[in-house]
């Protein structure tokens, strides 16, 4: 399988937040430095952005996921001593959720950061990553916000 170069930076600003703090610390302290991490690395990304969850096309809920990266990839943070079966399937639910082909669950609160790679089945689709960005835009964070906050509680995909 070949790499993909995004996935591969994504994982690398983890391991360098991770090598910096270890474990020990709340998730949200994590969120913010990989923020810094990612925006070093020049990736477009926006925090928490929150989606409709439907059900036989009855809006039944909403979830956020703590990154979406380059309009593809979205990411989970936990900061536990193990990633539980629960916590795969949530990051797997917001990865096919976000209609995204790849997801990434990121622990680290492990003694060495854990992390695991989704693969939405729907697409095996090379072509569909540059659909994608093509079809939506994400703005960058301002570099003044190390939160990552959007400030708006609308779905930059779907609207919503």
């Amino acid at each position: 399988m070949e790499k993909d170069p995004l996935t591969y930076s994504v994982i690398g600003c983890a391991m360098t937040v991770y090598n910096k703090l270890g474990p020990g610390f709340q998730e949200v302290i994590y969120a913010r430095c990989l923020a810094i991490e990612l925006r070093r690395a020049g990736l477009s990304f926006v925090r928490e952005i929150e989606h409709n969850i439907y059900y036989d096309d009855i809006k039944v809920g909403k979830r956020r996921a703590d990154f979406v990266i380059d309009t593809v990839l979205s990411v989970e943070i936990k900061a536990k001593i193990n990633l539980e079966p629960a916590f795969l399937a949530q990051a797997k639910n917001y990865t096919k959720v976000y209609d995204f082909p790849r997801g990434l669950l990121f622990n680290f609160g492990s003694t060495s950061l854990q992390y695991k790679l989704m693969f939405n089945p729907k697409y095996n689709d090379p072509d569909y990553i540059e659909m994608k960005k093509k079809e939506m835009k994400i703005p960058l964070i301002p570099d003044t916000d190390l939160r990552g906050d959007s400030g708006s509680s609308v779905c930059p995909f779907c609207g919503k």
